[in-house]
């Protein structure tokens, strides 16, 4: 793991979160810390069991109320939730800002840009105090704004997704 880098998986396909998830697995291995926030997901995985079940190694928190994806929300349960979102920023510097963890996963941070919450130089001043902290930043668009504060991007594609029902 390479300390203060900021990552990058962004694209229409599936498996943006996914590989996220498997870096911070990596992380805990070799016995680093991981804090993953999520957005825009809904649900997400913070309540999961099996997740309470990886702390303290990796943290997963959600700052959202509603329980449904931010496109399928009302626009009132939107303005409702841009506050909690503005908080779980907040967090984040926190948790950049007093070294918590050796890597920070903003989980589709991309769609918090996308979706006109913060703006690209906001998201560059927040990892703008990494220190040593690795930084992977996951979405669907990726503003070419970001290139000027990134050190890898990954272009996530899905050649194929047949979804296969339990027989």
């Amino acid at each position: 793991m390479e300390k203060g880098k900021i990552t990058v998986f962004s694209g229409e396909g599936r498996g943006k979160s996914a590989a996220a998830l498997g870096m911070a697995l990596d992380a805990a291995a070799d016995g680093k810390t991981a804090v993953i926030i999520q957005f825009l997901k809904g649900r997400g995985l913070a309540e999961s069991i099996f997740c309470k079940r990886m702390e303290p190694d990796i943290k997963i928190f959600r700052f959202e109320k509603s329980e449904v994806d931010y496109d399928d929300r009302s626009v009132e349960q939107r303005e409702d939730d841009v506050s909690c979102i503005r908080n779980s920023l907040g967090f984040a510097r926190k948790v950049l800002a007093t070294g918590e963890c050796d890597l920070l996963v903003l989980d589709e941070v991309l769609g918090v840009i996308d979706n006109q919450i913060i703006t690209v130089e906001e998201l560059g001043e927040l990892v703008s105090h990494r220190g040593d902290t690795q930084v992977i930043l996951t979405g669907r668009v990726m503003s070419g704004e970001l290139c000027a504060f990134v050190d890898e991007i990954s272009q996530i594609s899905t050649v194929r997704f047949k979804k296969y029902e339990n027989s």
